[in-house]
């Protein structure tokens, strides 16, 4: 694709990315058949391709956004299943963040937009906050015909039936390994998924400190920064990142680490970016380093020979996560894990396409995110399981919303199939294990 962009413009490091992923595009429309907006709505500004040319159109021009091109940009989910698909290999998901920053530093939205992103940058990277508006939108549940914005009301229906209580296993501290240590791992224990599952960080120690590794909680590591990230909040997004960089930097300079271990694959893809991210700040020795050994919880356990299983007599059905198959482009591995385990694994027909969670998606975009719901759910229940698996938690709770099967974590399996406590979305009504199972 030729570019325009003055010499001046070029200076901005921003602009200067733009233009080289703009200029790998050929225009050849291969990313529309695996773009989920666009086999929804058949429009071709919600295509990639469409959006490249009202980003490229609104960057080459310098001007200011207008609603049209915001509203198709909005309607990216960042699947990035056109990453995969792109045989030019067009990083798209640089382009569409940097897109959505110049959005945010130009456009003013309007005041029901602006509230409803300050309120979900203020409280979902917040487990505290998070949990107490969880129990809110629990009392406020039974109003939720009387909600005027259809948004409002997505947020009320997100909110689980069940809250757990807190972990302290998601304290800062350190688990020593069973038997001889093969690794030193930081776990990051996420923001989020403190609040809606603890049963993944747990189930996810055990499995770890069994196959022999030591695994830290680093004092001062929190959220990724992806949700403010996504909504172009640059600066906050990059002071939450930055949190994590130098907390885990202080372990990989103290007593060492093998790996940073991230079992929410939307996280995993933010801090795995973390390089990029700060190319040119102070801290980009520090997140590259950081980046470097950042991995999917699945690809430290492909190095830690899990024991093989046998025929557990259940059939899962894997759900693929956007940010694992297509941003980190781990394909494979969590499917090997659980049919090591004993499991025998189907996958749902369209596995490359999101099931509308995607982050905010789901509460910024209801009607949308509803529709690919519910092909999800389709595709799913169509291959008869037992169970549902999933490596990423916004995942598992836009599927859980609208299935009766139960829906689990990969980890949680595979820590059941090596001794652990059977997963409690597994346990039967009224026999639920306990809340915080003791890491054994």
């Amino acid at each position: 694709m030729q570019t325009n962009f003055t010499a001046e413009q070029l200076t901005d490091p921003g602009i200067q990315r733009a233009n080289e992923i703009l200029r790998s595009c050929v225009h050849c429309g291969f990313c529309t058949a695996t773009c989920p907006t666009y086999q929804v709505l058949g429009d071709e500004l919600d295509s990639p391709r469409g959006r490249i040319y009202l980003i490229k159109d609104m960057l080459e021009n310098s001007r200011v956004p207008d609603a049209r091109t915001v509203k198709h940009i909005d309607r990216c989910l960042s699947c990035l299943a056109c990453m995969t698909t792109c045989p030019s290999g067009v990083h798209y998901m640089h382009l569409v963040d940097h897109a959505r920053e110049y959005i945010e530093q130009n456009y003013r939205r309007p005041f029901s937009d602006r509230a409803l992103r300050w309120i979900l940058s203020r409280i979902l990277p917040y487990p505290t906050r998070f949990r107490l508006a969880l129990l809110g939108a629990r009392i406020g549940r039974p109003f939720r015909g009387l909600m005027p914005d259809a948004r409002l009301r997505a947020m009320l229906d997100m909110a689980p039936k069940h809250i757990p209580p807190v972990s302290r296993n998601d304290d800062p501290q350190s688990f020593a390994p069973v038997g001889t240590r093969r690794k030193r791992v930081a776990l990051m224990t996420g923001c989020a998924q403190k609040a809606l599952n603890t049963d993944i960080n747990d189930a996810t120690i055990r499995l770890l400190t069994r196959l022999g590794c030591e695994v830290v909680v680093a004092e001062g590591a929190g959220c990724c920064g992806a949700l403010t990230h996504h909504m172009g909040r640059t600066g906050e997004s990059h002071a939450t990142a930055a949190k994590n960089i130098r907390a885990w930097v202080r372990e990989m300079d103290g007593a060492g680490l093998d790996a940073i271990v991230i079992n929410t694959s939307g996280c995993g893809t933010t801090v795995k970016d973390y390089g990029h991210m700060f190319r040119n700040e102070p801290l980009a020795a520090e997140a590259a380093r950081v980046s470097a050994i950042a991995m999917d919880v699945s690809e430290v356990l492909m190095q830690l020979d899990l024991p093989q299983g046998a025929d557990k007599g259940l059939t899962v059905a894997y759900h693929a996560a956007c940010s694992l198959q297509h941003g980190q482009k781990i394909k494979t591995y969590p499917k090997d894990l659980l049919k090591r385990a004993g499991f025998k694994v189907v996958e749902p027909a369209d596995s490359h396409l999101c099931c509308g969670s995607a982050g905010t998606y789901n509460l910024m975009q209801p009607e949308i995110s509803g529709q690919l719901k519910a092909r999800k759910i389709r595709t799913l229940e169509a291959k008869k399981p037992d169970l549902i698996a999933a490596g990423n938690i916004g995942c598992m709770m836009q599927i859980g919303s609208g299935t009766e099967l139960p829906i689990v974590h990969t980890v949680e399996l595979l820590d059941w199939a090596t001794g652990g406590p059977q997963p409690p979305a597994l346990t039967a009504p009224g026999k639920r294990a306990p809340e915080v199972p003791i890491l054994r």
